[in-house]
């Protein structure tokens, strides 16, 4: 075992950092029938729960404002069914074989290698929204209690760590408690101000922008889809909590389908809903309070509860809404950045230092986001980073539904281990960059004026295009480095259901079930995944 271990370390303390492994919810690996105690139900709650975002409502007032009601309903609408049709293959995959998503990315296109481009991107979104959400926080408690910004964003750092330490058990118990109370706050008062004044929805739909633009302007949708699609990469962060689902069986066929759809790809629905909801109360706090910064979740609310409640009331109620909706999304980003910059850093240095340490990484990065004021250009920020995520997840959400199932080139059960993949796979490489390569360049106007607007739909088609493309051309060649891996038993059954077969670890003299193992030349035994990405 000595050449194993790593520097620093004794055997023992090797062995300690894979039962830790448990606290940390199988951060680099496949989540255990074992591990998997909670219903179909209680998963999607929590999953649901990571949503309570607040910037869907400064994403939905800032493009209103700019391109005015009709067009930015339309962009969010494009944007919305773009990301529920592409998190739906993806969300499957998670669920019915337990891995996440930079897992399912390594054997959908990318490599061993590969991916790390990508779990880098996922940790990019999950910082990015987290300077968001903490500046929202931020703004609540300099409004309704005095306290200075860069106090408040040092505040909303900080309270999460204690709740994302221990991974999916606590955060399980957050999301369930607080959920019920958050959906009153949001939904209450903007029934109630459509109740009290309907007149104020035809106004709304009437609003032409800053732009002034009457009816229909395709170049303006096309802006504000593109930074309505840079939340595409929340499907990520719904496959951190959909991974947990239990085995799907005969009996519980029609709640496992439900809850997947639900607390996967469904999630756009609620928030394609909270910004349209952020467009109105933008407009309903700009026609009440000319000159006010409308994009601010709490102006927004403030102004809404100041419709039902009394002044100090609704102001308390304002801020209370937006603490819990902080809580409950940032302990998510904090959550998944920590997988993404984990599985990184392990397979580029061979070492896995926990996920805590990269908590600690992701979050110090979002507080300087938010010491630097990265709030004041939200709208610039989302619609150069959606580039890179549409890429991304249209490539690997392709390489599922048409490279596996369809044409069958890809390897239809999912591959993460080393030494079973190729370090890069170009079909997936190849496709993302000149996807991402050729929108980023239209985004800043390098392929002309005319297609600027259009760089989301360039990433969106290139990569839908070219993934098959890339396939055939290739022959699958580079999907899998090796066909065995050295266990007789198979990794899933017939009916694709992983294998709960418990295997010992030579290296960390743990125990693992069946798809998380393979048989070790350089060891001579069996070695979890884990351990062959540390050897």
């Amino acid at each position: 075992m000595s050449d194993h271990t790593l520097p620093g370390t004794t055997p023992a303390n090797q062995a300690s950092s894979s039962v830790n492994e448990t606290l940390e919810d199988y951060t680099l690996r496949y989540a255990p029938y074992s591990f998997r105690r909670w219903g179909a139900a209680t998963v999607a709650i929590t999953a649901l729960g990571g949503i309570a975002y607040l910037a869907d409502f400064s994403i939905g007032a800032s493009i209103s404002f700019a391109y005015g009601t009709t067009n930015a309903l339309l962009a969010i609408l494009f944007a919305a069914i773009i990301i529920f049709l592409t998190g739906i293959p993806l969300a499957y995959y998670a669920a019915r074989y337990n891995i996440d998503l930079d897992l399912i990315t390594r054997g959908a296109g990318f490599g061993y290698y590969g991916s790390v481009i990508t779990s880098i991107i996922f940790a990019s979104f999950t910082f990015i929204f987290f300077a968001l959400e903490g500046s929202i926080m931020a703004q609540g408690l300099q409004l309704g209690l005095h306290i200075p910004l860069w106090l408040g964003y040092l505040v909303s750092t900080l309270m999460v760590i204690p709740l994302v330490i221990y991974g999916m058990k606590a955060l399980s118990q957050l999301q369930i408690w607080t959920t019920p109370l958050w959906l009153v706050l949001m939904i209450g008062p903007v029934v109630y101000l459509v109740w009290q004044q309907p007149s104020i929805t035809e106004h709304f739909f009437s609003f032409t922008g800053q732009q002034g633009k009457e009816g229909v302007d395709i170049a303006s949708v096309m802006l504000g889809a593109g930074i309505c699609l840079s939340l595409i990469m929340q499907i990520g962060e719904q496959i951190d909590y959909l991974r947990f689902m239990p085995a799907k069986t005969a009996d519980n066929n029609r709640a496992w389908w439900s809850a997947v759809i639900a607390a996967g790809p469904g999630w756009v629905i609620l928030g394609a809903l909270k910004q349209a909801i952020g467009a109105f109360l933008g407009f309903y706090l700009l026609t009440l309070t000319p000159g006010i910064n409308s994009t601010e979740p709490v102006q927004q609310f403030s102004a809404a509860f100041h419709q039902m409640l009394p002044g100090w009331l609704a102001l308390a109620l304002a801020v209370v809404l937006v603490v819990i909706s902080q809580i409950k999304i940032n302990v998510t980003n904090a959550y998944s950045g920590s997988l993404s910059w984990t599985s990184a850093y392990t397979r580029l240095r061979r070492h896995y230092p926990g996920r805590i340490v990269f908590v600690l990484v992701n979050l110090a990065i979002a507080l300087a986001l938010m010491e630097g004021d990265m709030f004041s250009v939200l709208g610039n920020i989302l619609g150069f980073y959606s580039n890179f995520a549409i890429a991304w997840v249209t490539v690997v959400a392709i390489d599922i539904a048409v490279n596996k199932y369809l044409l069958k080139l890809s390897p239809k059960h999912p591959e993460y281990r080393k030494d079973m993949l190729y370090a890069f796979n170009p079909v997936g490489m190849v496709a993302f960059l000149a996807a991402a390569g050729l929108s980023i360049a239209a985004f800043f106007g390098l392929l002309g004026h005319f297609l600027m607007p259009y760089s989301p739909l360039i990433a969106l088609v290139v990569a839908a295009v070219l993934t098959p493309i890339m396939g055939v051309v290739t022959g699958g060649r580079y999907y899998l480095k090796a066909k065995e891996d050295g266990i007789t038993e198979p990794r899933y059954d017939q009916h694709d259901a992983p294998i709960g077969t418990v295997y010992h670890c030579v290296a960390c003299q743990q125990q693992y079930e069946r798809p998380d193992v393979m048989f070790s030349a350089a060891h001579n035994g069996i070695i979890c995944s884990l351990c062959k990405t540390l050897h």
